[in-house]
């Protein structure tokens, strides 16, 4: 009967298998304390998972673990003196995230993860339970003086220098940047020429023009080619941000210039039938000089209304009579289609007094 028993129990022992240390093996927890939990590894003993080599930042183990999980674990004894087996998750991730650090490292292979930290002389990211510092000179192809901006947001970068058993691991985000950039930009003059119409944002502006980010490059749209009409500060016309759509005027090696006059909306095409002389016209006084006032018959049609056509009375400045945007009827007397040049008249359409000098020529 003994012999029988010996027979069964070697059985036994055969049918289960046998783990060593070190091994990686699958458990399902089947109860969970504050303090350890204890899964079914599929060995004749149980397996025990302290709280302490679950994770170091977790206080009760109750809030993450929960009957029936199932998770990978490393086998620290196989028997830890109460014929208990010794498990860790911690150390078996750590281990992982070395191996994928390393990796990522010789490879050179573009990580993103948030940041989780504002450091002096930089910023800390989390990439799967490892920390990346980035220093102030690494986070962008750029001078940030302001540094907490980036906390709580993703950043991409590689590693350049890895020692995770020291916890030392170096990110740099600059060279993904430029990489980036110079992708774009190769990309975008590829396909980009003369007289195509793209879109971009506004990036800034200055007293000359503004810059347009089209997603690779800027491209330079000056005050001259913002309207067909004229333009005294274009600050006053566009604000960073503002969406716009234009076409490509010239390139000049990475020089991309743009403009808003579209061809087709010409206010001097067909200007000869609309302002032949003789025809009677209403516009507004854009500014004035000395010799006289220049009249807005259209967005980027003005016409000269010279001093002494303003009046049949004698004018010394136009501004001793007319102010900029007021309304004004005239009559255009000379049409110069090549020079793009009107010349008006108010004086022809007053009336003369009895009292003036006048011959019937």
């Amino acid at each position: 009967m003994s012999e029988q028993k010996n027979e069964f129990e070697q059985m036994l022992d055969e049918s289960i298998r046998q783990i060593h240390q070190g091994e990686i093996v699958k458990g399902k927890v089947i109860s969970v304390k504050e303090d350890e939990a204890v899964l079914n590894i599929g060995y004749k003993s149980d397996g025990i998972l302290p709280k302490n080599e679950y994770s170091s930042s977790v206080t009760d183990l109750t809030e993450v673990l929960h009957e029936g999980d199932e998770l990978e674990v490393k086998v620290v004894k196989v028997n830890d003196g109460d014929g208990q087996v010794s498990l860790t998750y911690r150390r078996l991730a750590q281990e992982r995230m070395n191996r994928r650090i390393e990796e990522a490292f010789e490879k050179q292979e573009v990580l993103t993860a948030p940041v989780t930290q504002i450091m002096n002389g930089g910023i800390c990211a989390t990439f799967e339970g490892a920390k990346v510092f980035i220093p102030a000179s690494l986070v962008s192809d750029r001078f940030e003086r302001d540094l907490n901006k980036y906390m709580g947001k993703e950043v991409s970068f590689v590693i350049i220098e890895c020692n995770p058993k020291r916890r030392r691991i170096i990110g740099d985000c600059k060279q993904v940047i430029i990489k980036e950039k110079t992708e774009k930009k190769e990309a975008l003059f590829a396909r980009i020429a003369v007289g195509d119409v793209v879109e971009g944002t506004v990036k800034n502006v200055t007293d000359f023009g503004a810059f347009v980010d089209l997603g690779g490059a800027d491209g330079l749209l000056h005050i001259s080619e913002m309207s067909w009409g004229r333009v005294d500060n274009p600050r006053k016309v566009f604000h960073s941000g503002d969406h716009v759509k234009a076409f490509i005027k010239d390139i000049n090696g990475e020089k991309i210039a743009l403009s808003l006059k579209f061809p087709e909306e010409n206010p001097w095409t067909n200007a000869s039938e609309k302002y032949a002389a003789g025809t009677i016209v209403t516009g507004k006084v854009a500014r004035m000089t000395d010799f006289g006032a220049f009249i807005e018959l259209a967005p980027g049609v003005d016409a000269l209304l010279h001093v002494s056509q303003i009046s049949r009375e004698h004018v010394a400045r136009p501004s001793d009579v007319l102010s900029v945007g007021e309304e004004v009827e005239a009559k255009i007397v000379d049409f110069n289609e090549a020079d793009h040049k009107i010349s008006l008249s108010m004086k022809d359409l007053q009336p003369y007094d009895d009292d003036d000098d006048y011959v019937d020529a």
